[in-house]
């Protein structure tokens, strides 16, 4: 007998994603926000940090074991060194599943940082 049950699938809601920042337009950045903002932008300004994220971002099922992202041209403790950045950033949160560690990027992450480079409506 399986203990294994089905959950529904709920829709991401695209209005309760809480960006760490508001639009760049909307408004200037507080100081806790400009921060939190260049966070992300300066883990994701490294060449082969953002190609670890686009591979983690873009491969099927939403997450990658490392041992399927790793040939970005360096070697593999420097592609551990760059995925804890990224997860110190915010950006990935990992599991390890016996010796390998598979790495995910949160849909709200991926949605909040498309608020933050979009237009602030203007006001009517």
């Amino acid at each position: 007998m399986s203990n294994t049950k089905v959950l529904p699938l709920v829709e991401p809601d695209s209005d309760a994603v809480a960006p760490c920042c508001p639009p760049l337009t909307e408004r200037p950045f507080t100081a806790d926000e400009a921060e939190t903002a260049a966070r992300m932008f300066k883990a994701l300004g490294d060449p082969v940090r953002l190609r670890l994220f686009s591979a983690v971002a873009s491969h099927e099922g939403g997450e990658a074991c490392v041992c399927d992202i790793s040939d970005v041209g360096v070697s593999q403790p420097t592609v551990s060194h760059h995925l804890k950045k990224l997860k110190e950033a915010g950006l990935l949160t990992s599991e390890r599943r016996g010796t390998w560690v598979y790495y995910r990027v949160e849909p709200s992450v991926l949605a909040a940082m498309g608020k933050l480079l979009t237009i602030a409506p203007a006001a009517t």
